[in-house]
């Protein structure tokens, strides 16, 4: 795999995690029912609507690296948005960071650059 295609999946996987980032952020003081006013009324939201818009560039930059990469090595490299989504979560929302989660993350790791060294 080229170092462009690795540069693509760290783009898609950022954008997906600051998508996800957007959509907490505009449902911190919002309450859900799902009642078609109130999705409509979501989805208007400057941050949810950001969020969507993020996350559809991200879905096409996902569409162009499965033209490029296999899909059994690309899915497996993408779930470094995990590690991205907690440490995140821990920074910008004060969510708790246990040993657990962080083994988790280290688990992660090690498991995506066990992909990541079969692509090389």
């Amino acid at each position: 795999m080229n170092a462009s295609n690795w540069l693509w999946i760290g783009l898609n996987t950022v954008l997906l995690v600051t998508g996800q980032f957007l959509w907490k952020y505009g449902m911190m003081h919002r309450s859900f029912e799902p009642d078609v006013l109130s999705i409509i009324k979501l989805l208007l939201s400057p941050w949810i609507l950001l969020g969507l818009i993020i996350y559809g560039a991200a879905t096409v930059v996902w569409l162009f690296i499965l033209s490029r990469v296999p899909l059994s090595i690309a899915y497996p490299l993408q779930s470094t948005a995990y590690v991205l989504a907690v440490v995140g979560a821990y920074v910008l929302f004060g969510e708790p960071l246990s040993w657990v989660k962080i083994a988790g993350v280290i688990l992660i790791m090690l498991g995506v650059s066990l992909i990541g060294v079969s692509a090389a």
